[in-house]
């Protein structure tokens, strides 16, 4: 198997007089005119958009895929936004194809060099989460998790604290739970990258990395587990965001956190009904062992809150209730403060990857405790999408539904974002946090 990858730099260069066939830009309303005016012979290509005067990101991925090798220039005009859809429409996973494609690049002349760096790290952290995402789960347990980390962090200059074994045992005790049934090869771990001046505000962010996901003793049907590779879906994010952040030279302090296990099945798997302790020191009792997310998340954002900083974003795939709310193109978002859930609503509208603001509420969270009588999951996955900012006093954060919060008092601002797709074009402007 021979992995071909594609370099989003090598696809867009700055307009210099080369040579380049033209892109002349039509809309419904222009196309018509614009045809009459054409000779019999034209030496350019119409691409149609929804609207030539205002070009979003993905205006142009159609024409980029489906265009021969050559060079292209957009006639009297910048792509802007629309640089990355070009861009990632060439992208292309050959990892396991016996013969990858042979087409050439397709190569964008843009008049707006300016912009060009900022897109095309935008299309590197797409690729890089599209192809850890894409991996099948026998190829990509938690150790190649952890080489993906080290790999970006040599990049990066950062620096990289695993821990597993016994200490993860004693430091972690929900990540080590989740993932004890798994093969010796796919132990699980606690992987850290840490990067920046001390100086400068300090964020953390938290991708769950649950390698695949059976479901555990509470099992799976065959249907919901077969995708089940993409529920490291948020560490693939959360590491491609860390790799962004870095790459755009932000004056931040960045702690990326990422708890990587298999969720796997075996005599000593943990059990419904088994009360583990946590990192927090809080004892959380399982209701139904497919919940191993809001446990994995549950040590490290406690990690995440340790040292003080003053925002969280917590990227995961949960849940498939958020799915069922909202459809594959909305990932829901859960916000502990409102000034920062409407910069990230704003922010997401002007990139035309919006967001979909989840509830937080208060009524429900006293329903999370255990009860006295017969302990059944339903009770707790009919709870699945609320909790986690809850308990979040003071200061702000993206952060996970489910009581995640009472693992990282007191709160920072903290996010979750829920992760159906693997779009990346948020918290990318390059100004102070």
């Amino acid at each position: 198997m021979k992995e071909r990858k594609s370099d989003p730099a090598a696809l867009i260069e700055a307009d210099k007089g080369q040579q380049a066939v033209q892109l002349h830009l039509v809309d419904r309303k222009s196309f018509d005119a614009w045809l009459k005016g054409q000779p019999e012979r034209v030496r350019s290509a119409a691409v149609g958009v929804a609207d030539s005067a205002a070009l979003g990101p993905w205006c142009l991925a159609k024409a980029a895929e489906a265009l021969p090798e050559g060079r292209y220039r957009i006639e009297g005009a910048s792509p802007g936004a629309a640089a990355l859809g070009w861009l990632l429409g060439q992208y292309r996973f050959d990892r396991y194809k016996k013969e990858p494609s042979t087409k050439g690049p397709r190569i964008l002349v843009s008049s707006d060099p300016a912009r060009i760096e900022d897109s095309v790290l935008l299309a590197e952290a797409t690729a890089l989460v599209r192809d850890l995402v894409n991996v099948p789960a026998g190829d990509l347990g938690p150790a190649e998790l952890e080489a993906a980390v080290r790999d970006v962090a040599k990049e990066c200059g950062a620096r990289v604290t695993v821990t597993s074994g016994r200490e993860l045992d004693e430091g972690y005790p929900m990540v080590a739970a989740v993932g004890r049934a798994a093969t010796p090869e796919r132990a699980p771990r606690l992987i850290e990258f840490d990067w920046g001046d001390e100086r400068h505000p300090r964020i953390a962010i938290v991708g769950k990395g649950v390698c695949f996901d059976s479901g555990g003793l509470d099992i799976k049907p065959s249907s919901g587990m077969r995708l089940m590779k993409k529920d490291m879906g948020g560490a693939a994010h959360a590491l491609a965001l860390a790799r962004l952040i870095v790459k755009s030279r932000l004056p931040v302090r960045l702690h990326l956190v990422i708890p990587a296990v298999e969720n796997a099945i075996s005599g000593n798997a943990f059990r419904p009904g088994d009360i583990l302790p946590s990192r927090k020191g809080l004892s959380v009792e399982i209701g139904n062992t497919d919940a191993e997310g809001r446990l994995i998340l549950g040590d490290a954002l406690t990690r995440a809150g340790e040292a003080g900083p003053e925002l969280i974003v917590d990227f995961a795939t949960l849940t498939g209730a958020a799915r069922v709310a909202l459809g594959p193109d909305l990932p829901a978002l859960f916000v502990n403060d409102d000034a920062l859930a409407a910069d990230l609503l704003a922010a997401g509208t002007l990139v035309s990857d919006p967001l979909w603001r989840m509830p937080l509420w208060s009524p429900y969270e006293e329903m999370l405790g255990a009860r006295r009588d017969a302990l059944g999951p339903s009770r707790h996955l009919r709870l699945a999408a609320l909790l986690e900012a809850r308990k979040a006093q003071g200061r702000r954060g993206l952060g996970p539904p489910r009581g995640l919060p009472r693992f990282v008092r007191p709160l920072p601002p903290l996010t979750k974002r829920m992760l159906f797709r693997t779009k990346f074009q948020r918290l990318t402007k390059r100004k102070p946090i």
